[in-house]
């Protein structure tokens, strides 16, 4: 007579662990990955919107352009996020615009965030994140 044997699945749990534990592992690095692209989208967006927010209550257009630098600056900060370089670009066309007559002013902010430090294998180095806003120029405010 034959006594069972416990012992017959010894290893198998270890294997098991093995085979399993990268997959995990490039799982819970694609999320998050994803979580830093979807903050980093949101932070842009909202760099964008408080961009295009300060230049529109400029007086001139090289003023805008200051003012929304230093605004998307502060705000991409603000929420944490560091990008590889910052670009705002405005278009300050709306300054030209005879007072009485509507017109806006656009801001893009583009970041390139950086995915490399994650260690998942292949992803990119950065993924770039741009947006971009309009404000309103105040209708009867003398522009330059």
């Amino acid at each position: 007579m034959r006594r069972p044997v416990h012992g017959d699945n010894c290893g198998s749990t270890t294997l098991e662990l093995v085979v399993w534990a990268p997959g995990l592992l490039l799982m819970i690095g694609l999320l998050i990955a994803a979580g830093r692209v979807n903050s980093a989208n949101a932070a842009v967006e909202q760099a964008a919107v408080d961009a295009a927010r300060t230049a529109s209550s400029a007086r001139s257009a090289a003023g805008a352009r200051d003012m929304a630098q230093v605004s998307a600056q502060k705000t991409l900060a603000a929420q944490g996020l560091q990008c590889t370089t910052t670009t705002v670009a405005l278009d300050t066309s709306g300054f030209g615009v005879r007072p009485g007559q509507s017109a806006t002013v656009t801001a893009t902010v583009t970041c390139p965030v950086r995915l490399s430090d994650l260690s998942v294998p292949g992803l990119p180095g950065t993924r770039t994140v741009s947006h971009t806003a309009t404000s309103s120029l105040d209708t009867f405010r003398e522009r330059s």
